[in-house]
């Protein structure tokens, strides 16, 4: 059993799934209901098939929310971007690695400007990614389904690579590593994330699952019931 439950669950809600004409309350409003991240997916109609927001809203919202801004960015070439996302509010930045010419070099790069990094590793992305970068990873997002689209359902392989991620990360910190996160971003919903978690995962982006609902609260609160149930199992 994965060792994840003596972990602290982040939820981190994707604006993607917002209401962007009324985004500033939007993001006020999940986080009384609870969530503990901002996640902002920034796509470029060139690494992804779709088009979505830069660092001026992540610099519109900073104010809105004193929680992490966790940016996602789906954009090829990376490097460009980061300061940019930096200087705008971001925390936490991710990428894929096969968007980057330099992988070791971004992710210095993140750091440098001040902000938590990580890889993000699509379903058909290899785990090998990780291998020679750990000692620069902050943070290691799977992909639980192809980037591009929000509402799309779970990709049920991605447990058997949560088990696997969570296994690498467990080995790492045990030689003296520093710790890891391991984030899933896809499909998330209140009926499947015990299982999400029982495979390994401590931060959950959900969009359309709190989104799409009329009481976010309610949603994060299920979330975090299912959560606790599978570290009452773990135990």
């Amino acid at each position: 059993m994965p060792d994840s439950a003596q972990l602290p669950a982040r939820i981190a809600p994707s604006i993607l799934s917002a209401d962007f004409a009324r985004l500033g309350e939007e993001v006020r409003n999940v986080v009384a209901a609870g969530a503990d991240w901002i996640h902002f997916d920034v796509m470029d109609n060139h690494y992804v098939p779709n088009l979505t927001i830069g660092p001026l809203v992540c610099e519109a919202i900073r104010p809105h929310v004193d929680v992490p801004i966790d940016v996602h960015l789906m954009v090829e070439p990376v490097d460009a971007l980061i300061p940019s996302f930096a200087k705008a509010g971001a925390n936490v930045i991710t990428f894929h690695p096969e968007a980057s010419r330099h992988i070791d070099r971004s992710l210095a790069l993140i750091r440098e400007n001040g902000c938590k990094a990580g890889l993000v590793l699509n379903p058909g992305a290899s785990l090998d990614w990780l291998t020679h970068v750990m000692d620069r990873l902050d943070i290691v997002l799977l992909m639980s389904v192809n980037p591009g689209f929000g509402g799309q359902s779970f990709i049920a392989q991605t447990l058997v690579k949560l088990r696997q991620a969570r296994a690498l990360i467990t080995r790492h910190v045990a030689n003296g590593g520093q710790p890891i996160a391991l984030e899933v971003d896809g499909g998330v919903k209140a009926d499947n994330i015990r299982l999400i978690r029982e495979a390994g995962a401590d931060t959950f982006v959900a969009g359309s699952a709190i989104f799409g609902k009329p009481d976010y609260a309610a949603v994060i609160r299920e979330m975090r019931s299912q959560i606790a149930l599978a570290d009452q199992g773990a135990a």
